[in-house]
């Protein structure tokens, strides 16, 4: 059986920490209110967060000064959260978070579905693709609020406003991504219906194609050893 090299473990405690700390922030989300001890300690933990993810793609230094680049505008769409509102003021941080998401996920799905030998540590890659994938959704659900505040209907007897907010997009992003469907939101807009059908699709098809030719390849190899 191979021998896992200093950088194979590394990777691998990387991703298995950066897959923990983003199924971590979907579960703390909804407990960050917008002033106090709670959104000081997510703040902290976005900072963590934000920190762990340039280092899970340090693999060559030209990524780990893209990954900074684009850290520190997107702290304002992950971390100060605009009060939890999308608005015109957080749209720039939108954008900027969503182009740190996408840098990751393309540097992951390089790292993890690129190489030949199937390891262990690329199994976590993958999981962290998919929540990242996720999050990238509902920022540009919210650039769509952004421009239509209306893209969405909410309906009044299991929601207190009519715009969604941050954790509404999360919400639907990812029950859209796993294919529940979001209970109480309603895509309202041509835009935000073509886009779900597309989450949607990646959803089942990364879970059916790739995780499992992944899953396949490294049981192939263990069976093997």
């Amino acid at each position: 059986m191979p021998q896992i090299t200093s950088k194979q473990a590394r990777s691998e405690r990387a991703f298995f920490a950066l897959f923990l700390l983003l199924l971590g922030y979907l579960v703390l989300y909804p407990y960050a209110s917008n002033a106090g001890l709670p959104f000081l300690a997510f703040r902290v933990f976005g900072i963590v967060l934000m920190a762990l993810s340039v280092y899970a793609v340090s693999f060559r230094r030209a990524y780990v000064w893209i990954g900074l680049l684009l850290a520190v505008p997107a702290l304002a769409e992950r971390i100060l959260l605009h009060s939890g509102r999308i608005g015109a003021l957080s749209a720039t941080s939108i954008v900027f978070g969503l182009a740190f998401d996408l840098f990751v996920i393309v540097v992951l799905f390089k790292r993890v579905f690129m190489t030949e030998e199937p390891r262990r540590e690329l199994i976590f890659g993958a999981l962290c693709i998919y929540l990242l994938v996720g999050f990238g959704f509902s920022s540009v659900y919210g650039m769509l609020v952004t421009v239509q505040p209306h893209s969405f209907y909410l309906e009044p007897a299991v929601n207190a406003h009519a715009v969604p907010d941050r954790l509404d997009l999360i919400y639907y992003s990812f029950a859209t991504l796993t294919c529940l469907g979001a209970s109480g939101m309603t895509p309202a807009s041509t835009q935000v219906r073509s886009l779900s059908v597309i989450e949607g699709l990646v959803g089942v098809l990364y879970l059916a194609v790739l995780i499992s030719r992944l899953l396949n390849s490294y049981q192939g190899k263990e069976s093997r050893s």
